[in-house]
């Protein structure tokens, strides 16, 4: 493999080092409740950051890479959005103090981009050889967004996540949290504390978003490095966008139809792969088109019933 390859990799991996060891240990180094202002601000620090290094591939390898990277980015951002709703349900099932939470996402984030990163190396290596994947994938990615579309919004249950059930087995655990650790000596003993069940069910659970994430942005591209990068660039916008989302997740109703169409969209356009292709800019606009819609729609109808609870109930006659 040819310096010229290789060397992206290093540089971004190396920045993405650099950027979570400031950020934990600079201005995470105390625990603290993120306040919305600090959320806001890491939120536009790092979508600036994405947005620069798409300037950055505009620049240096042209358009088309450009936009297959920003299609990319924001469907994992999309995704990020329904991810954090599970977050919240995870948090307020098990009860984590506001003041963990971010410690939590923190290596719970860490470890989603090893995962991704591996899952990343496997999804190309099998296109490379089995060109036939991608039809299975893009299947998958169908079957998806028709389960995502009819999926009850009640129907997702952080305490029945089977890792969780096998380590509470396994693992001797304390009634109580112990601050920010996960293991504490009590008495002689080296036990485990909730908020490592609490990390596991969210690592267990990115690992079911990362199935359907991945091959989505295989069908906007095939080159690794763009379905790394872009990949990255949400999970580290990720805990941010949750202290800034929490409390206002649940107004966005129609995001997750809109995620559906989404993910129907690149699968069909996966599965048609060899018969049309279609333009990158098309599925940006697509891609960009639906999301919007839902947002907005979803924030319409919050107002509306927002109006409608401020008015009242018609007096009785």
């Amino acid at each position: 493999m040819s310096w010229e390859i290789i060397w992206p990799w290093i540089a971004f991996n190396a920045f993405v080092v650099a950027m979570l060891a400031v950020d934990l240990g600079v201005f995470h180094r105390k625990a603290h409740e993120v306040s919305l202002k600090e959320a806001g601000a890491w939120s536009a620090v790092w979508i600036s950051l994405a947005m620069l290094f798409n300037v950055g591939l505009y620049l240096w390898k042209g358009p088309e890479p450009a936009f297959q990277f920003l299609a990319g980015y924001l469907i994992e951002k999309s995704l990020s959005i329904d991810n954090i709703f599970v977050f919240v349900l995870i948090f307020a099932t098990f009860a984590v103090p506001a003041v963990s939470q971010h410690r939590v996402l923190f290596w719970g984030i860490l470890g989603a981009l090893l995962m991704r990163g591996a899952f990343i190396a496997l999804g190309a290596a099998l296109l490379t050889k089995f060109h036939w994947i991608i039809y299975l994938f893009g299947a998958f990615l169908v079957v998806t967004g028709v389960k995502m579309a009819l999926m009850r919004a009640d129907g997702i249950h952080p305490e029945r996540n089977p890792l969780l059930r096998l380590a509470r087995k396994l693992i001797p655990v304390t009634s109580d949290y112990h601050d920010q650790s996960f293991f504490v000596r009590l008495d002689g003993r080296l036990l485990a504390t909730p908020l490592l069940l609490v990390l596991l069910v969210v690592e267990s659970t990115d690992l079911v978003f990362a199935v359907d994430s991945i091959p989505a942005i295989f069908a906007i591209t095939s080159d690794p490095f763009l379905v790394y990068t872009s990949n990255v660039f949400a999970i580290l916008g990720l805990r941010s966008l949750y202290f800034l989302l929490a409390g206002v997740v649940g107004k966005f109703s129609y995001l997750k139809l809109g995620l559906s169409v989404v993910l129907a969209f690149v699968g069909v356009k996966m599965l048609l792969t060899d018969v049309a292709k279609v333009p990158i800019g098309l599925s940006l606009a697509v891609i960009a088109g639906v999301i919007g819609l839902s947002i907005l729609a979803s924030l319409v109808r919050s107002r509306r019933i927002a109006a409608r609870s401020a008015v009242g109930p018609a007096p009785e006659p």
